[in-house]
């Protein structure tokens, strides 16, 4: 929450309606996803599991950076691998409901 904090205060007068929207959406996302990524971690160690650990970071890096990126003044055309931000998360919450999906127990006999 530090960086809605620092968008609402540190950059007030920076950003304009757009750039302060943008700065909301890429925080809410971020937040969200790094939420994801500790349960992620507490899930059943697997190749699932791995996926999403990987998925979630790039997923907040590519998404909310970006997004972060134009907020700041990045040229328009950045926003273009916003959408491939977007697809890692979509895979990161495949990958994690693969992981947290009860798993058939095996009778003995």
């Amino acid at each position: 929450m530090m960086l809605d904090a620092f968008g609402a205060h540190a950059l007030r007068g920076v950003l304009d309606a757009q750039g302060s929207e943008l700065w909301h959406t890429a925080v809410s996302y971020h937040f969200w996803h790094a939420l994801a990524l500790v349960l992620a971690a507490l899930a059943t160690p697997g190749r699932a599991r791995r996926v999403a650990m990987a998925a979630f970071p790039l997923g907040i890096l590519v998404f909310s950076g970006s997004l972060y990126a134009l907020a700041l003044g990045a040229p328009r055309w950045f926003g273009a691998i916003t959408p491939l931000g977007g697809v890692a998360f979509i895979l990161g919450w495949l990958a994690l409901g693969i992981a947290l999906a009860p798993r058939p127990s095996r009778a003995s006999g």
